[in-house]
């Protein structure tokens, strides 16, 4: 199994695939090869235009973990990838992954072009901003007792898993691996802060950046992506009819490859 060592000596294992220019993934919360059968389909389609590395972020699958937790670590995990990539990669980020892609590249990390999508912010919402620190408060307070579970589904439904969708999957064998990445959710939490799109940080971004949202998407999901849009200098917005969050590889894969590939 590949892998690299980051800065401060954590194991990141990643999966690579294909022919061409690199191609970097960055999941979001939950995501990681072993729980994220949509991540390994668009990781297929990918490899048939470029080298895709298919990472486990930080303290997920194979990837170890060390303490403290600090967003820098995990822009320098991406760095360290980036480095095994040859110096410079293409990088495609989902959701709470896009946005730790986009202060990669506000670091100016060696990053060629970003692509995001759904980037989960919610701009210009107070009550948003409040309800995003009490869910933080909530999860940080599930995971020092130790209640992986329960942290589990308070993210499920906090993001719009119906309640009852979530007590059933409570009862099947995936739900060991959702609890086994259950402390990453913190480090998500971390990446997004009060939720407020950081329009300053954004517009030290310089590289040619696409950001993706989905027809069907909350209509929040469109507004934080047409925010971070418009905070990038030189970005562009594309717009995905009938997708929602949950986004089928099919339907992503030709955006990516169009726009990489210009």
């Amino acid at each position: 199994m590949p892998q690299v060592i980051s800065k401060d000596g954590t194991i990141i294992a990643y999966d690579r695939s294909g022919q061409g220019p690199a191609l970097i993934l960055v999941g979001g919360a939950f995501q990681h090869r072993a729980i994220d059968p949509q991540t390994v389909q668009l990781a297929a389609l990918l490899a048939q235009h470029f080298t895709v590395f298919h990472y486990d972020r930080r303290g997920r699958g194979d990837s170890s973990d060390t303490q403290p937790y600090a967003v820098e670590r995990e822009i320098e995990d991406l760095e360290s990838l980036i480095n095994e990539a040859g110096g410079a990669a293409f990088v495609f980020g989902m959701s709470s992954g896009g946005v730790l892609a986009l202060y990669a590249a506000a670091r100016d990390l060696a990053i060629k072009k970003l692509a995001l999508y759904e980037p989960p912010f919610n701009p210009g919402d107070e009550h948003a901003r409040q309800a995003s620190e009490h869910y933080t408060r909530e999860l940080t307070a599930l995971l020092s007792e130790g209640r992986r579970g329960d942290a589990v589904a308070l993210a499920m439904t906090t993001f719009g898993a119906p309640a009852e969708a979530v007590a059933g999957m409570r009862q099947t064998p995936v739900w060991s691996l959702f609890e086994s990445v259950a402390p990453t959710l913190a480090y998500d939490a971390a990446i997004m802060g009060d939720g407020s799109v950081p329009a300053e940080r954004l517009a030290s971004i310089t590289v040619p950046t696409l950001v993706i949202d989905g027809g069907a998407s909350p209509s929040f999901m469109h507004n934080a992506a047409q925010a971070v849009a418009h905070a990038i200098p030189n970005a562009k917005l594309c717009t995905l009819e009938g997708q929602t969050h949950d986004v089928a590889p099919q339907a992503l894969a030709p955006v990516l490859v169009q726009f990489f590939h210009a």
